[in-house]
């Protein structure tokens, strides 16, 4: 299990947003730290599929982010994450699960473990437009968890909830990172101190960071923050 990004460059116009990106993740979490316009979601765009290099290449054990073999391991939560206000919770995972050529009969039983997963389960019946950000939020993380990826992209997956389901948060990733590949984006330090086993940091477009890190290398918020300064 291994994910290859091989000098990956993303240019719009004049703008390098990303440049000669390379890395190779294997299992377990890896929180992307990296202030706006640092070329994160630029990145993971690409990892998912969505955004073509401009140059390098991205493939998951061999397999090239352009195939449908890659796109049956990827589970993906878009920091602006799409949803359909009149569909009621279950129905709206059980669309997506079509989508993803999910069987009727798995659909059904892997909507609802994770409506109970993220705590949804007493309001499967109700529409998306009723839910809180949290709400709407804690169903993005289970649409991507649909098709039980080994590739996981979380772009500010943490966005809308609150301490306690933060926490909760925290726990469900650093147990999928046992058996998958998980590349969590966000703008809140702790919440990777916490969870993730490597750290990258971008800035500029480039890797500036990518390694384990622990109370010897000092405060990791510190850190970033001096990188950002």
């Amino acid at each position: 299990m291994k994910l290859t990004i091989d000098r990956v460059s993303k240019q719009y116009k004049n703008v390098i947003a990303v440049d000669r990106v390379s890395m190779n993740l294997e299992k377990g979490v890896y929180g992307l730290l990296g202030a706006n316009g640092a070329g994160k979601t630029t990145l993971m765009r690409m990892i998912c599929g969505i955004l073509e290099p401009n140059g390098g290449t991205i493939s998951y054990d061999g397999i090239g982010a352009d195939t449908e073999a890659y796109r049956a391991v990827l589970g993906y939560l878009p920091q602006d994450f799409g949803y359909y206000p009149e569909f009621r919770a279950v129905d709206f995972l059980l669309y997506l699960a079509a989508l993803k050529g999910i069987p009727k009969t798995q659909a059904k039983p892997r909507a609802e473990e994770l409506l109970e997963l993220v705590s949804l389960q007493n309001v499967r019946h109700k529409k998306v437009k009723t839910f809180s950000g949290g709400m709407k939020q804690r169903l993005g993380i289970a649409q991507a968890l649909l098709n039980e990826p080994k590739l996981l992209v979380l772009d500010e997956p943490t966005a809308g909830l609150d301490p306690k389901e933060r926490v909760r948060f925290r726990q469900l990733i650093g147990d999928i990172g046992k058996e998958s590949i998980v590349l969590l984006s966000t703008h809140i330090v702790s919440d990777i101190e916490h969870i993730a086993d490597e750290i990258l940091m971008m800035k500029d477009g480039q890797l500036i960071y990518h390694g384990e890190w622990d109370g010897a290398k000092g405060d990791l918020e510190e850190f970033y923050l001096q990188q950002n300064a």
